[in-house]
Parts: structure tokens; sequence; C-alpha cells
């Protein structure tokens, strides 16, 4: 079995693949503080029922993370081969952007899975920490995109600065009327993030020259925002589980 590990600022994403087939995933919290031992105790927790483990393919956006997974490797999976993406990893993706060692390998990922399942141009929306459109050509290139603050750090900002509001429940209210302060903020949230996700990839498509195969929706909010976004077509929740499998795929 394949173990794929997508460590978030937010949510570290686990998913076991039985050859291409994604068999069963976990999501637990990230903590930038947790030490490799710590790390492996949740993992052993939470994959005691599972398979063995037969590989490993990870990506992380956290570096005190990605450092402590590293050391878990070394020290717990020696015998197991294991791929990280990062610099020098064949993930088979162009990076046509100034710098591309900023790119996050979330990003890298997202864009090969998206590539692989619906060809190009494409569009990867994930909604995560942030909310991230990743851009990707009809060779299959990572030509970059825009980056937005996350639905939950908006929330949390807004209740944070003003006295009478509070941080909400992000689901979607009786109507974009909201009758209360909470089905206000609601609203607000989320048919403001649809509007944003619209109006980006209107612009995004314009640019690319008025086609795209397909537009991704991905991440743990997306399942809220997507019915509210006239651009989505398609809802993957796994799209960087699948880009992990792509990735060891192309190394081992």
């Amino acid at each position: 079995m394949l173990l794929a590990i997508d460590v978030g600022n937010t949510n570290t994403v686990l998913g076991l693949f039985d050859g291409q087939t994604l068999t069963r995933s976990y999501r637990v919290k990230t903590d930038a503080r947790s030490t490799a031992d710590e790390i492996l105790l949740t993992f052993r927790g939470l994959l005691q029922d599972d398979p063995a483990v037969t590989g490993i393919s990870l990506c992380s956006t956290v570096p005190a993370v990605l450092n402590e997974m590293r050391t878990m490797l070394d020290r717990y999976y020696r015998n197991v081969p294991h791929v990280i993406i990062e610099p020098g990893a064949k993930t088979g993706v162009a990076v046509l952007t100034d710098n591309p060692k900023e790119v996050g390998a979330d990003r890298i990922a997202n864009a090969l899975a998206a590539f692989t399942l619906y060809g190009g141009p494409s569009i990867v929306v994930d909604f995560g920490t942030s909310t991230n459109f990743d851009v990707i050509s009809n060779k299959g290139e990572f030509l970059g995109g825009a980056l937005a603050p996350g639905v939950e750090i908006s929330l949390e900002a807004l209740a944070s600065r003003a006295a009478q509001l509070r941080k909400v429940e992000f689901v979607a209210p009786r109507s974009v009327i909201g009758k209360n302060t909470v089905e206000a903020l609601q609203s607000g949230a989320l048919y403001g993030f649809a509007g944003q996700v619209d109006g980006i990839v209107d612009r995004i498509v314009a640019e690319l020259g008025g086609d795209v195969t397909a537009v991704i929706a991905t991440g743990g909010l997306a399942p809220v925002v997507i019915p509210e976004a006239r651009t989505v077509t398609v809802h993957r929740p796994d799209l960087t589980l699948q880009g992990l499998r792509l990735v060891y795929e192309r190394n081992v």
C-alpha cells in the first residue's frame, strides 16, 4: 500500500492507495510543534488496522513539519521507499514562474494530477488555509496563478477585529439577505467567496484565450462553496493525493 501524505498549514491529509485506487483517507490537524515521534504515534494509531505500508509519497508546505517528517522516515521507515516533492524530484511538471522554488509542493502535485486526469489548459481551485488558483497549460506546465486569503482565515480576522461580530460556522444561510448577524456573516462569506472564484476564473480563462478543459475544485471547504460557483466544473477532493501517487510512480 502506498501512503500519500499532504501536510498543509491547517490540516494534514493521509491517503492509502492500492494501485491507483484510493482506499481510505484521514484528516488530522497540523501542529508545527509535533516531533517525529509524536507524528509516528499519530500515524500508527490511524493505520493500525490497514495493510502494511510499502511506499510513501510526501509533500509539505510547513518547513518545521517537513523536517520532522524526514526524521520520522529515516528513523522508522528506512526500508520503505519514499518520495518527497521538492527540488530534484521527478514530477514531469515544468514550472514557468519567476522563481519556481517559491511554488508550494502541493500546487505541483495538484497540477500533475489535474493535467493527468483532465488535460489542459485547466485550473485548480484549492480551498485551504489560502484559496489557491493554479493554472496548467495544454502541455502540463504550471503557469502560475493567484493566491487569496482562505475562508476560515477571513472569518477569524473579521471576528477578531470587529467588536460586535464573532466567528460563525461556514455553512449556507437560509437566504442571501441575512435576517440576523450569523446569517449575514455566512451570506457574505459564502457568496463573496463564490463570486471571488468566478471572477478570478473568468479572468484566467480570458487570459488563456477563452477555453479550458476543466476547473477543478479541491480542499476541505470546497463542498460548501462550489454549489454557488458557476465556473467550477469538477469536484475532486483527492486531487493532491492523486498527484502524490503519480509523483511516487515517476520516481520509484
